[in-house]
């Protein structure tokens, strides 16, 4: 096919259905044959760059059959994916501008970061096109993309200890939501059903703690090496890996392991069922400090990233003067390990320092009036945010105390207006939890995060005005069969037309 008599594409740019929604499109009248395209080109010997672009290229040969040369000259950029760098493009970590022309496309970011970003959308602007085209289906509509997120923080977490999951499985979420331009994932590394991850100093929680799993399974856990895994795997799509370690609450797998942790110096017998609050450390024991303190070196040593998460959530038999006790020491030995604390909006009860993150996922009285002036919130509100509530009375996974939540409640909200009288300076992002007491398996985590992870995606990375239910709807139904190209198992939703 020649670039000179190229067909019709199937979108005009401005139309393509990708989410999220971008901040500015502008279509022009040329077209891009694809078989115009001859090689990438990233400017400079960017590391970050070079590795970008050669699974693009990967992509690319999958979905087009073509063999991309790489090169590091932009002399080469005529005929070419050309990907740069440019400091001075946007205060905007992660903005980008994706242009479109019809012998070449170029993405410009002021970090690679944003670069990522932006080949994102390139790659469902591919994908999409091609699923709605022909078989000999060759070419994009060109015009420019220019974007960037409106939160910093757009995040999902997933509950590994209620029910674990393979590291092929975590990996496999974590390349779904790098489509949508998510950037957290929260790890759940522990609660009252298992203990997670391998803690060198203390090997008999995972030889205990981590043998279980609701519903009496054989659970597992993550090795040290496992870890540092998903977090590299995880840094390679630009998302950001958050360790929770829930504490002093949920921690009976803990409990079972050492008996020292607690107060009658007797290991409790190892839990399998879903009621939560029956659990606490022993906050008058040193040792218990000595325990949290190996467990946040250990796991801070292989995060790089800024957070690390405490819990602090429903410690309902931990007396509150016990509890406020219990955090100072332990926010302390967070930052003693150079990360910013975050919890659960139950930390509001201790004198947190005013850098910590609190996460937000109950309606409580005062919120807005009793939480530090320069703390940051996550709202994780569980009726607009957690993906384990059924999506209705007909769904067989999943809980529904928070009430249902169908695709377009999921949707149709904004984060900046769901607290009264929160300064929306505050809110750094949100966070859509995946809990998993009904979760046993990845298509288990597909049917429950698929498709409202992605309209959570979209709320997180568009601005409000942009976002309305009905064009979002249509705009979706066009990724299930993207979805369905990629093996994901998602809930086919009745409020949805899907193509």
């Amino acid at each position: 096919m020649s670039a000179c008599n190229p067909p019709e594409p199937v979108y005009v740019l401005d139309k393509v259905p990708l989410i999220p929604l971008p901040s500015s499109v502008a279509p022009s009248a040329e077209v891009l044959t694809l078989d115009a395209i001859q090689s990438v080109v990233t400017e400079g010997a960017d590391e970050q760059l070079i590795s970008m672009a050669q699974n693009f290229k990967i992509f690319w040969k999958i979905n087009i059959g073509q063999e991309l040369p790489l090169y590091d000259d932009v002399a080469n950029g005529d005929h070419a994916l050309v990907l740069t760098i440019d400091s001075d493009f946007s205060p905007q970590q992660e903005a980008y501008k994706l242009d479109i022309a019809s012998d070449k496309i170029s993405i410009e970011g002021k970090t690679a970061e944003g670069i990522f970003r932006g080949l994102k959308t390139l790659e469902q602007l591919v994908i999409l096109s091609k699923l709605q085209g022909k078989s000999n289906f060759l070419s994009l509509p060109g015009g420019s993309i220019t974007d960037q997120p409106t939160f910093a923080y757009r995040g999902a977490m997933l509950d590994v200890a209620r029910h674990f999951f393979s590291v092929s499985d975590v990996k496999r979420y974590i390349d779904l939501l790098s489509i949508y331009k998510i950037n957290f994932l929260h790890f759940h590394l522990s609660d009252d059903q298992g203990w997670r991850i391998e803690i060198k100093s203390w090997p008999k929680l995972t030889d205990i703690g981590g043998q279980t799993q609701v519903g009496g399974g054989e659970g597992g856990f993550y090795t040290q090496e496992d870890y540092k895994e998903i977090v590299k795997y995880a840094a390679d799509r630009f998302i950001t890996i958050v360790p929770e370690i829930d504490l002093p609450g949920h921690t009976n797998a803990a409990l079972a392991s050492y008996a020292e942790l607690n107060c009658d110096g007797k290991a409790t017998a190892l839990y399998t069922g879903i009621k939560v609050g029956f659990s606490t450390l022993c906050v008058d024991k040193e040792v218990t400090y000595e325990f949290v303190e190996d467990v946040i070196r250990e796991i801070s040593e292989m995060s790089p990233g800024p957070y690390f998460h405490i819990g602090g959530d429903e410690s309902l038999v931990t007396p509150v003067v016990d509890f406020n006790r219990f955090m100072d020491r332990t926010l302390a030995i967070v930052k003693k390990y150079n990360k910013t604390p975050m919890g659960w909006y139950e930390l509001i009860t201790a004198d947190i320092p005013e850098e910590t993150l609190l996460q937000y996922w109950a309606k409580t009285e005062d919120f807005s009036k009793v939480i530090p002036k320069k703390s940051k919130i996550l709202i994780s509100a569980a009726s607009y945010n957690y993906l384990d509530m059924k999506y209705d009375s007909s769904t067989l996974l999943g809980l529904f105390w928070a009430g249902y939540l169908p695709v377009k409640k999921a949707y149709d909200w904004d984060p900046k207006t769901l607290v009264p009288d929160l300064d929306t300076e505050q809110i750094l992002g949100l966070e859509a939890p995946l809990w998993s007491e009904t979760i046993e398996d990845f298509d288990d985590i597909a049917a429950m995060a698929f498709p409202r992870i992605i309209g959570h995606a979209e709320i997180g990375w568009t601005d409000a005005t942009l976002r309305k239910w009905e064009d979002y709807a249509q705009r979706l139904s066009f990724h299930g069969p993207l979805l369905e190209a990629l093996g994901v198992k998602y809930y086919p939703a009745d409020e949805i037309n899907w193509k």
